[in-house]
């Protein structure tokens, strides 16, 4: 059969068997790997399974995802997260939608530790997503905050896909974790601003809550000293180059735990609890990345990346459209793999083209991981969608897969204006660089 037919054919199958339920893993797993064999050969299909599967789990790099879990997860038994939304219920719930903005820019910061979509979206999800249905949230904005809020921890430093691309293509890692503060916090406001404007329409979707005088409000702050200290701690130890991404995660574990065993706020059996958490949310994300890979793989060998990206560069059309195709083919490919296959795919094939086309290349990363942002939460493989998804299984029962996709189309749209805003007003990206490098 011909590869590209072969491809076409396994992208179908894939999203009929998504129709069927299936586990998402399982499908991209059994699709990469029937397709890959039948491309190949069946040994060499087994042997992709068995390596895509152990080195996702024996990552080092990865590693930060169980780490930061644990995180989240002691911070919600020992009470720092109930806290956390208690003082941002007082600031903002008197605004309509207020606690789904809290729950963005906690992403934010987040992810400014973390440098992992689905880390971050697992861990705010078990921190964020009770206080809302506490609150009255309806399930689509709640779930969709954290989905898409997640998404943020791709472009704040430390990122894992800007760390590829920066090796890829032989760029500063330093410029490129810079460039992408401003982005961030430019993404982090339009979803604030869309969180608000959905709730103008339908006050429904986020109700307005209690008001609180200035009193109550400042002595609420006394909440915020834990988690403070421990961003401060794993922030600042990372920025000032005492330790890697994934020893501050151990460092945010260690401070958390720390924190509650002085306090006397974590008991043994919510400790043990942490732990059952950790290892069942941590086995489903990195299952999940395992599949996306091993498909990812399979779409590799059909050459249906390179085709696409040969297609494109041929064409005789101004640098501007060429670049909008561009974006394009990223978007879509990020639907149906995994963002750090897509780039490790294509960047060899897109980057001299759009570097000669006299685009900056800073640039060029900073858009990429923007458009390939949306594609962890576009259907049919947006992996913080379904980390989402299942951490509601326990935390949220009545959330449905329906819901969740139907929350995010508001934050698709704000990553497009924050897309275009970036691609008129390139500086908003390149001026820390700028100053810094």
């Amino acid at each position: 059969m011909d590869p590209t037919t072969a491809g076409i054919i396994g992208i179908i199958v894939m999203v009929f068997l998504f129709m069927t339920r299936m586990p998402v893993a399982f499908v991209m797993m059994l699709v990469g790997f029937i397709g890959f064999s039948l491309l190949t050969s069946w040994k060499g299909g087994l042997n992709l399974m068995s390596r895509n599967v152990y080195d996702a789990f024996a990552s080092y790099e990865l590693s930060t995802i169980p780490l930061f879990i644990l995180m989240g997860q002691i911070a919600f038994n020992c009470g720092i997260s109930k806290r956390l939304y208690e003082t941002a219920y007082r600031f903002l719930g008197n605004t309509r939608g207020g606690l789904a903005m809290a729950t963005v820019s906690a992403c934010t910061a987040f992810g400014a530790v973390c440098g992992s979509s689905p880390a971050t979206a697992a861990t705010m999800s078990t921190v964020g997503i009770p206080e809302m249905k506490r609150y009255g949230y309806a399930n689509s904005l709640a779930t969709a905050s954290v989905a898409s809020g997640g998404g943020l921890g791709m472009i704040m430093p430390p990122s894992v896909v800007l760390i590829i691309y920066g090796v890829l293509t032989e760029q500063s890692i330093g410029a490129l974790f810079v460039s992408g503060i401003l982005p961030a916090i430019l993404l982090t406001a339009l979803f604030v601003i869309g969180i608000y404007l959905q709730c103008k329409i339908n006050p429904a979707l986020g109700p307005k809550g209690d008001s609180f005088t200035w009193k109550e409000k400042f002595k609420s702050l006394l909440n915020l000293i834990d988690t403070l200290l421990i961003f401060a701690l794993v922030i600042g130890g990372l920025f000032w180059g005492l330790f890697t991404p994934t020893e501050a995660a151990s460092i945010g574990v260690i401070g958390v735990l720390a924190l509650a065993v002085v306090k006397r706020q974590l008991s043994w059996k919510a400790f043990v609890n942490s732990l059952n958490e950790t290892l069942r949310t941590s086995c489903m994300v990195l299952v999940l990345i395992a599949g996306a890979v091993v498909f990812g793989k399979f779409l590799a060998v059909t050459r249906i990346p390179f085709d696409i990206a040969n297609w494109v560069s041929a064409f005789d059309m101004p640098s501007f459209a060429i670049m909008g195709a561009i974006i394009l083919i990223y978007f879509i490919g990020g639907c149906f793999m995994d963002s750090l296959a897509l780039i490790m795919l294509t960047i060899p094939v897109f980057f001299p083209v759009v570097t000669n086309m006299g685009y900056d290349p800073i640039w060029f990363g900073i858009i990429i991981v923007l458009v390939t942002e949306m594609g962890v939460i576009t259907p049919p493989v947006g992996i913080n969608v379904y980390v989402v998804y299942g951490m509601c299984q326990k935390i949220a029962p009545s959330v449905t897969l329906e819901d969740v996709f139907k929350g995010i189309l508001p934050f698709m749209a704000a990553i497009i204006v924050g897309i275009a805003l970036l691609f008129i007003f390139p500086q908003i990206i390149l001026y820390l660089p700028g100053l810094m490098f």
